[in-house]
């Protein structure tokens, strides 16, 4: 199918509408945009009388939503689940997985390979049992290299692995996730800022979702949370105001900028569903007033947010514009997790993914892969 797009408002890298812009898309690719996609030949053009476009969000670090479970989904309930993303505006998905056993892990990981999504997140088992959160400690295990391979040898797609690299005492592990072409974040952590440097010298790059699972910012051990904020990598943030506050979220964004700052759901299966009885990789979670919380110690269990709200709830907790948090949930995580090649901007040779707004800012149209998920003449 080749598509037309004419009189489109479109973002552009630098962080800024363009008007009217064209964008021809073939097939599941951006081929043209600007004065060059008004010379192809199309079979459908759409009109969009100045609509904003921007591009498909991306998503590293989300568990599942509608009632699925990316640990314990089937094949056939992951490609479900992508679709069910996409009418959101997620059109990139790394499905996370929490800590689990080896066959579990096994079995997710060929699934989520099975289904087209953009990669994977490994958050589960490295973890510090001080800062587990939701995560069983039975399941947990020390950031072991030969574990690490055992697991990154069945994944072809691209992977960001988090840890809590303080563990990970002669960089073994951290070596053999880079070795691989895995991305690494420090995670669910006790590090101090010495540690923390040096996890970051040895090639961790990000930092997973910050301030939660994380020791407080303190003035005579600022720990990690203190190298984080000086944007030495990039870092994930629930922007929901109940993992992080909105003064603590503008914070954030005020010493990272939008060029560090990387919005994350870390949404579990109650996302997008009435309150009551779920679970996190198999752990019992009861949500109430939309907070996620395990059942037996009171835990956040993720989150239910919707990864297009966060970028509105960034807009007003930190008095961000649209221009410049939009790219905190497209170009930035893209960047993060090494696919920016392909996804997180509208452009020539990139995937042919976008979200339409209508002037309310809310979504009127999705494309997925040349494919209309949300059609903005009506149909869907």
């Amino acid at each position: 199918m080749k598509i037309l797009l004419q009189n489109c408002t479109l973002w552009q890298p630098d962080c800024r509408f363009e008007s009217g812009v064209s964008v021809f898309v073939e097939n599941d690719t951006v081929v043209a945009v600007g004065k060059d996609a008004e010379k192809r030949a199309y079979d459908v053009v759409y009109d969009l009388g100045g609509a904003r476009v921007i591009p498909g969000l991306v998503d590293v670090h989300t568990h599942g939503r509608a009632g699925k479970d990316f640990s314990t989904a089937t094949k056939e309930e992951m490609e479900m689940l992508r679709l069910s993303y996409a009418r959101q505006g997620v059109t990139s998905v790394f499905p996370t997985l929490a800590s689990g056993t080896d066959e579990e892990w096994q079995r997710a990981i060929d699934s989520i390979q099975a289904c087209g999504f953009d990669g994977i997140h490994l958050e589960g088992r490295y973890l510090n049992p001080q800062k587990r959160g939701a995560h069983p400690l039975p399941l947990l295990s020390l950031p072991d290299a030969k574990d690490l391979e055992h697991f990154l040898s069945r994944i072809a797609i691209p992977c960001h692995v988090s840890a809590a690299l303080e563990l990970d005492e002669d960089g073994s592990f951290t070596k053999a996730a880079l070795a691989h072409g895995a991305t690494v974040g420090l995670g669910h952590t006790n590090a101090t800022a010495e540690q923390t440097k040096l996890a970051l010298a040895r090639g961790a790059s990000s930092f997973t979702h910050l301030f939660n699972t994380m020791p407080p910012l303190h003035h005579r051990e600022g720990g990690v949370l203190a190298i984080a904020l000086q944007a030495t990598g990039y870092a994930e943030l629930i922007a929901d105001g109940i993992h992080v506050c909105p003064d603590v979220v503008s914070l954030a964004y005020h010493c990272l900028g939008k060029e560090h700052l990387v919005l994350v759901t870390d949404s579990m299966e109650a996302t997008g569903c009435p309150d009551g009885d779920y679970t996190i990789a198999g752990q019992p979670v009861r949500v109430e007033n939309g907070i996620a919380r395990t059942a037996a110690e009171g835990a956040l269990a993720g989150s239910t947010l919707e990864l297009w709200q966060g970028v509105r709830n960034l807009m007003r907790f930190a008095s961000v514009s649209l221009e410049d948090a939009v790219r905190s949930a497209t170009l930035t995580p893209a960047k993060m997790v090494g696919i920016d090649g392909k996804v997180g901007t509208v452009e020539t040779g990139k995937k042919a993914n976008l979200v339409i707004l209508d002037d309310a800012l809310e979504i009127a149209g999705v494309l997925l892969d040349g494919n209309w998920i949300i059609d903005p003449n009506g149909g869907k």
